[in-house]
């Protein structure tokens, strides 16, 4: 049975899964689905079309399902899902999507999203990422699953962060990040792999050798970055990780983080 503070307001129409906890004060709209043993602490909003997966824990003053940033957004029926097992903290904020962007903002499982976090319209979330305080996407980010964003950096809209990276704190990403990558400062730029989450995800020293080897002659050998890349397509084959870095850059439409000294 699912437990409801007498001083919520649930309404008709919503869905709340068995052994979940919807503390004070807490507000479900009519089209929002809860998953089971989820716990709302207090002062909770959920509306929109939002669905959360089991196991979520949201704290006081989150706002989920709430309309888009955009302009464009004449109230359709757009939707909000939540994986499993989220950690969502004091004030975060997620958006429904838009019709343009295709109507859905999705967040997978087991993120940690801190306080004052904000997931834009239309964003797609990967698994496991890690939202520091007022960690902001903008409308229509792809995030890889394992990201680390830095407390009050952002990134900005239509850019995509590749799995495993971590942002720095205080860092602005205008440009795609390329799996695996690290990058910092305040127009963000690649200071490197994310060495300690390859090792983290069990990389053997051969492995971490081969990719270091090949972020070196792709970032900061001879030549034009284009020429770099193209003579790297072929160590593809190498280890999955290169292949997925140039697999990730050829889908590109976007500028790409680079270096600061690369060309």
């Amino acid at each position: 049975m699912s437990k409801i503070d007498p001083t919520a307001r649930i309404a008709d129409g919503a869905v709340i899964g068995d052994g979940s906890e919807i503390g004070p004060y807490c507000i479900i709209g009519p089209n929002v689905v809860i998953g089971a043993n989820c716990k709302l602490i207090g002062h909770v909003t959920v509306i929109g079309h939002t669905s959360l997966g089991d196991g979520c824990v949201i704290s006081p003053f989150a706002v989920l399902g709430g309309a888009p940033q955009d302009l464009s957004y004449k109230g359709e029926p757009t939707k909000l899902e939540i994986g499993s097992g989220c950690t969502i903290r004091e004030g975060a904020t997620m958006n429904v999507g838009t019709i343009k962007g295709g109507g859905l903002t999705r967040v997978g499982n087991g993120g940690y999203f801190m306080n004052n976090s904000h997931v834009g319209h239309d964003c797609v979330v990967g698994d496991n990422v890690i939202f520091a305080t007022s960690a902001t996407l903008g409308g229509h980010c792809e995030i890889g699953d394992a990201v680390y964003i830095g407390g009050l950096s952002a990134v900005h809209q239509f850019t995509r962060v590749g799995p495993y990276v971590m942002v720095g704190g205080v860092c602005g990403v205008r440009d795609d990040v390329i799996p695996y990558g690290l990058v910092n400062g305040q127009y963000a730029v690649l200071e490197s792999l994310n060495l300690i989450g390859m090792k983290r995800r069990k990389f053997t020293r051969q492995r971490l050798a081969t990719v270091r080897g090949f972020y070196q002659k792709l970032f900061h050998g001879p030549g034009t970055f284009a020429e770099r890349l193209e003579a790297a397509r072929p160590l593809a084959g190498e280890d999955p990780a290169i292949a997925e870095i140039l697999d990730f850059i050829g889908k590109g439409k976007r500028p790409l983080c680079l270096p600061a000294i690369a060309k």
